[in-house]
C-alpha cells in the first residue's frame, strides 16, 4: 500500500519528534545509522560520486569512523581513484587495525596499482584474522600470478578450490600458473574442468584455444575460438585469436572480418588496426592498409614496427618521400635498426641521394656485425637481424602503447595536449531555479563576501567559477536596466561594479574593464572590484587569443575557444591581470579564491612553480576548495610529478569535482 501526502508527512513529523525527544547521543547514532546507510544505497545503486558527498558528511560528523573512510574507499575504487581507494582503506585499518575488510580491499587496490609486494602483505593480514574466509585466498593467488610466483599461486587456487569448487576463474588462474611453469598437461586439465564446470564460460574455451594455438593445432584452436563468440558475441579476445587462426589458415577476408569486430568493440584496439593493416597489404588492399597504419601512428607514436611497416607500404604505393621519414622515424626510436638502415639507403640512392645512401649502407653492415658477434649473448635484438621479418600478426598480449605515470605526463607535454583548468571565481549572476546545483557550488562563502554580496542587494550574483546559466535575452535586458540606472545614480561604485559584471557577461570586455576601473576610482581599497577586473581582463585576452590558430597547453574549460597562444608573431600576457590579483590578495589576505585566480593566471603564463604554490595557499585557507586540488593537480602532472598531481585529483574527486574521477579513468593507473 503506497503512502498519500499527507500521510508522508506525518510520518516526517513524527520521526522529527522521536528525534527531539530522544537523548542527543541516541538521536545522534541514528543520524550515523541513516546517513551510513543512505551512501551503501547510493553504492548499490552505481551512484558513487553521491556515496562520496553523503559519506563526506558522515566524516565532518565523526572524523574516526572508519567504516565510512571504508566505504568511501570502495566508491573511489569503483570510480578508478586507485590511489585515493588506497589512502581511505589505509585509514580505515589505522582507526581499526583488525578490520579485515579493509585489509582485503586494500591488498586488492594495491595489487591493481602494480604495488605487489604490500598487496601481498595486507592479504597475510586477511588471513590471518580470518583463516575461514576463501576470497582472500584466490585474491592473493592472483596477485602471486602477477607477481610471478607460479608455485605459490598454485597453492593458494588450491586452498580456493577445497572451500569453491565451482569457480571457473579459480581452475582457469591455475591452469595459466602451470602453464607459465611449462607444465601443459596440467594447463589442459584446468581449462577443461573450468569447461566442465561451466559450459557458457568463453575465457575457459579462450585459454584452452590459446594453448591448440601454440601448438599450431589450428582446427582444434578455431573450434574453441568459436565456441567462445558463440557463448559472448562481446568477449573481444576470442575475436582476435580468431583473427590470427583465420591468418595461419589462409583465411584472409574471414580474418578481416574477426578484426572488425575487435575494432567495433574496441576503437582504440592499436592491435586490432595494426594487425588488420598487415592482412589489407598482404591481399592488395594497399590505400586500406595505409588507413589502419595512420590510425595505428596515433595510438602507438613510439612503437618502432609501426613505422617499419608503413615505410614498406610507402614504398610500394609510390610514396618515397613519406617512406623515407618513416625509416627515419624507425631510426629514431630504434638505432640498431639495421634493416630500416638498408631500406632508407636504397630509397636514398633512388632519390639521387649517394651520399646519404652509402652512410646508411655502412651502419647498417656494422650494425650487422655487432649483431653477428653477439647473436650468442644475452644482448643479441630481433631488430638488427637483417633476415628477421617483422610484418607478422602481433598477439593480443603484444602491448603497442604504454600505460604508466612516466609515459602519462610526458605525452601531455610532448603532443600539444591542452592542460585544461577549472576556471577562475569571479562575481557572476546565477540561477539555480529548476537547475540541478552543481555540487562544485554548494560552498559556504566567507563573512567578508556575504557582507558584500548583501550591498549588492541582487539575488542572482554569486561567487562562483562556473559558467554563467542565463540565456542572452535575459542579461541583454539585466544590461539595459543598469545603464539605466547609472545614468540616474552616476557615481555609484557598487552599482558600476555591478553593471561591470553584466558587461563582461555579455562580452563587452573593454567597456566592462572602463566601468570597473571608474568603479576602484570611487573605492580604491574593495578587493573584489580588482577580482573582477581581472578576470574580465583574462577573459578579453582568451577571446582575442582564440581568434588564432596556435593553442598553448593551458586554458580555462568554461569555453572551449578559450585558448593562450604562445608563438613568435604575436604573443599575450596576463600581467595586467596578474597585478590585480596581486592587489586582491594585499586587500584580502585570507581570501583563498584570490590565490587560487593568481595561480590559474600563473599557470597560463607558464609560471608552474609559482602557481604551485599559490593553489597550496588557497587550500591552506580553503582545505575544502576542490577546485584548487583539481588545478594543483594538473600542474603537478605537466611538471612530470604526475602521481601527486593524481592524488590531488583523488581529493578533487573526493570534494565534488566529478570530472576529477573521469580523467583519472582517461589516466587508467589500474594499468600501472
Amino acid at each position: 500500500m503506497a503512502f498519500t501526502g499527507s500521510m508522508k508527512r506525518i510520518l516526517a513529523i513524527l520521526m522529527l519528534l522521536v528525534l527531539f525527544a530522544l537523548p542527543h547521543e541516541v538521536a545522534a547514532q541514528y543520524n550515523r545509522n541513516y546517513i551510513y546507510w543512505m551512501g551503501q544505497q547510493k553504492m548499490v545503486n552505481n551512484n558513487y560520486h553521491d556515496a562520496i558527498d553523503i559519506l563526506n558528511v558522515l566524516l565532518r560528523y565523526d572524523a574516526k569512523d572508519f567504516d565510512a573512510y571504508f566505504l568511501r574507499g570502495i566508491a573511489k575504487y569503483n570510480l578508478d581513484d586507485l590511489l585515493g581507494a588506497d589512502a581511505d582503506f589505509s585509514k580505515a585499518v589505522e582507526l581499526n587495525p583488525v578490520f579485515t575488510g579493509a585489509y582485503y580491499y586494500r591488498a586488492i587496490t594495491r595489487s591493481r596499482l602494480g604495488n605487489y609486494d604490500d598487496a601481498l602483505n595486507d592479504f597475510q593480514q586477511a588471513i590471518e584474522l580470518r583463516p575461514d574466509l576463501p576470497d582472500p585466498y584466490y585474491s592473493r593467488g592472483v596477485t602471486r600470478l602477477l607477481n610471478q610466483q607460479f608455485e605459490a599461486a598454485i597453492a593458494d587456487f588450491d586452498v580456493f578450490i577445497r572451500y569453491e569448487k565451482r569457480h571457473v576463474a579459480a581452475y582457469i588462474n591455475r591452469g595459466i600458473s602451470y602453464l607459465n611453469l611449462k607444465d601443459t598437461t596440467k594447463a589442459y586439465e584446468n581449462y577443461e574442468l573450468a569447461i566442465r564446470t561451466n559450459r557458457e564460460e568463453p575465457e575457459a574455451y579462450n585459454r584452452r584455444g590459446a594453448l591448440y594455438l601454440a601448438e599450431e593445432r589450428f582446427e582444434e584452436a578455431y573450434e574453441d575460438f568459436d565456441k567462445a563468440t558463440q557463448c559472448d558475441s562481446m568477449f573481444m579476445p576470442a575475436f582476435f585469436n580468431r583473427a590470427l587462426v583465420n591468418n595461419y589458415l589462409n583465411r584472409p577476408m574471414r580474418s578481416i572480418e574477426d578484426l572488425n569486430r575487435v575494432i567495433e568493440l574496441d576503437p582504440t584496439s592499436a592491435i586490432g588496426y595494426f594487425n588488420r593493416a598487415l592482412i589489407r597489404a598482404e591481399i592488395g588492399d594497399l590505400n586500406l592498409a595505409l588507413a589502419d597504419f595512420n590510425k595505428v601512428a596515433t595510438l602507438a607514436p613510439d612503437n618502432v614496427l609501426v613505422y617499419y611497416n608503413r615505410a614498406i607500404l610507402h614504398t610500394q604505393l609510390g610514396n618515397l618521400q613519406s617512406a623515407i621519414a618513416d625509416y627515419t622515424r624507425a631510426i629514431e626510436l630504434y638505432p640498431d635498426f639495421a634493416n630500416a638502415y638498408l631500406n632508407r639507403s636504397i630509397l636514398r640512392r633512388s632519390q639521387h641521394d649517394v651520399r646519404g645512401a652509402e652512410s646508411d649502407e655502412r651502419i647498417a653492415q656494422r650494425k650487422i656485425a655487432e649483431h653477428k658477434s653477439n647473436l650468442k649473448g644475452s644482448s643479441a635484438s630481433i631488430y638488427a637481424d637483417t633476415t628477421q621479418r617483422f610484418n607478422k600478426l602481433l598477439s593480443l598480449e603484444n602491448k603497442l602503447v604504454e600505460r604508466n605515470f612516466d609515459r602519462i605526463g610526458s605525452s601531455i607535454t610532448s603532443n600539444s595536449n591542452e592542460l585544461t583548468l577549472l576556471p577562475m571565481f569571479r562575481f557572476t549572476l546565477i540561477t539555480e531555479d529548476s537547475v540541478k546545483i552543481d555540487r562544485r557550488a554548494i560552498r559556504f562563502n566567507t563573512q567578508r563576501v556575504r557582507d558584500f554580496k548583501e550591498r549588492i542587494g541582487n539575488p542572482l550574483l554569486r561567487l562562483d567559477c562556473r559558467t554563467c546559466n542565463l540565456t542572452p535575452d535575459s542579461l541583454l535586458k539585466i544590461d539595459r536596466q543598469l545603464d539605466e540606472r547609472m545614468r540616474n545614480t552616476p557615481d555609484d561604485g557598487m552599482l558600476m561594479f555591478e553593471r561591470g559584471v553584466s558587461l563582461a557577461l555579455i562580452k563587452q570586455y573593454t567597456s566592462a574593464v572602463n566601468v570597473l576601473t571608474e568603479a576602484i576610482q570611487l573605492n580604491p581599497t574593495n578587493p573584489f572590484f580588482y577580482l573582477n577586473r581581472a578576470t574580465t581582463r583574462a577573459e578579453m585576452i582568451d577571446f582575442i587569443s582564440s581568434m588564432d590558430n596556435s593553442y598553448h597547453n593551458v586554458s580555462f574549460d568554461s569555453d572551449p575557444a578559450k585558448r593562450l597562444i604562445a608563438n613568435t608573431n604575436r604573443t599575450y600576457n596576463y600581467d595586467e591581470a596578474i597585478e590585480d590579483m596581486n592587489k586582491v590578495i594585499k586587500l584580502y589576505p585570507e581570501f583563498a579564491e584570490g590565490y587560487y585566480n593568481r595561480a590559474n593566471l600563473l599557470a597560463i603564463s607558464g609560471k608552474l612553480p609559482e602557481a604551485y604554490d599559490d593553489y597550496t595557499r588557497a587550500i591552506e585557507l580553503d582545505p575544502e576548495l576542490g577546485e584548487a586540488y583539481y588545478n594543483r593537480g594538473l600542474v603537478q602532472i605537466f611538471m612530470k610529478d604526475t602521481r601527486k598531481g593524481c592524488m590531488d585529483l583523488s581529493k578533487a574527486g573526493e570534494l565534488g569535482i566529478a570530472s576529477a574521477y573521469n580523467l583519472l579513468r582517461e589516466f587508467k593507473i589500474a594499468e600501472y
